[in-house]
């Protein structure tokens, strides 16, 4: 077990410098699951009581999801399909609850072409990871430790890579407590085999978050500060820079601010718990990449809502990226430990 902790803390340090963005495969594992995430501003970790949760923080995995299964689909942008399915189960009280999850993408047809132009027909592109999770209670704490083992499998025309991951969660909970906190190391692994004879990095991700109930009003926040391993997350935009009489371009100016916020994600849940409740978020490192210099796109801005009718549950979330491209999100959650509709 020690040895197991060392290379973990090992590998930790090695991807400490990890990069965000677009510099890294598996980028679909970022995707938020369920609509109930979507709706809370994408990169919430502290939704109890949720099976889809697991997929993304594994310290959440409880009783609370045992039977519980849930199937999502997700209208990405410009057409691209994704698509999950999770399940958790209860073994028993003294050992705990298994969660399985499924994501998927499907990239749709593309057209290919030689250096020359020549076209060569269409081809294909997909993504899939298969993820098995499960945590621990401290005793006599309420705290939780979970963990997801990941196995990725991509494939680009005929070009195909597989890889491993882990997530790790530690999650505090008390029914008598009106907060929550977590802290969450996601995406720590490695391309076994790789496209060609170069290997790349996973998207690598450190998170924490919390969650606040307030008192006698149906309200609960969500508040996350996501990639932590990488200070600098923002990047001069030339559409932003100024150009001066004599020609000369002066670059954006990047302050601490401008870095700080773009860490953040705030979500609010209205009525949380009951059978109709509605969802609002703002991701600011969303809207501050996404945004034009001369137009208001609302990116960063998720909203939605959830419907619970017996043992089904559905949600719905709408993400607002740009002005010509908006994502949908569904979620269909059923409860198989109730009986009846």
């Amino acid at each position: 077990m020690k040895r197991f902790l060392l290379y973990i803390l090992i590998l930790f340090f090695s991807f400490a410098n990890a990069q965000v963005g677009g510099e890294r495969i598996y980028n679909f594992l970022n995707i938020p699951p369920s609509a109930r995430q979507a709706a809370l501003g994408g990169e919430i970790y502290t939704l109890r009581n949720d099976v889809n949760q697991a997929l993304w923080n594994p310290g959440i995995i409880d009783e609370s999801i045992d039977n519980k299964a849930s199937v999502g689909y997700i209208n990405y942008l410009t057409d691209v399909n994704v698509g999950s399915a999770t399940f958790a189960h209860m073994i028993n009280r003294h050992f705990g609850t298994l969660q399985a999850g499924i994501q998927y993408i499907d990239y749709g047809d593309f057209i290919g072409a030689d250096e020359n132009g020549v076209e060569t027909g269409d081809f294909s592109s997909r993504d899939l990871a298969f993820s098995v999770g499960y945590a621990y209670q401290i005793p006599r704490i309420d705290l939780y430790v979970g963990v997801n083992g990941k196995l990725i499998s991509s494939k680009i025309e005929n070009y195909t890579s597989f890889g491993a991951a882990l997530d790790m969660g530690v999650y505090y909970f008390s029914e008598d407590r009106p907060y929550t906190f977590t802290a969450v190391v996601r995406n720590l692994g490695y391309q076994v085999a790789p496209y060609t004879d170069e290997r790349e990095d996973l998207p690598f991700e450190v998170a924490a978050g919390a969650s606040y109930s307030v008192g006698d009003v149906p309200i609960t926040w969500y508040f996350t500060l996501s990639n932590l391993q990488k200070w600098n997350l923002a990047v001069p935009n030339p559409s932003n820079g100024k150009t001066d009489l004599d020609g000369n371009t002066e670059e954006e100016n990047i302050n601490f601010f401008d870095n700080a916020i773009r860490h953040v994600v705030i979500g609010a849940e209205f009525f949380p718990g009951k059978n109709f409740n509605i969802r609002m978020g703002y991701n600011f490192r969303r809207a501050a990449e996404l945004k034009l210099t001369q137009s208001r796109t609302f990116a960063g801005i998720s909203a939605g809502f959830g419907i619970e009718m017996g043992r089904i549950r559905f949600d719905y979330a709408f993400t607002k990226y740009h002005p010509v491209s908006n994502t949908s999100t569904f979620t269909l959650i059923f409860d198989l430990n109730r009986r009846g509709f």
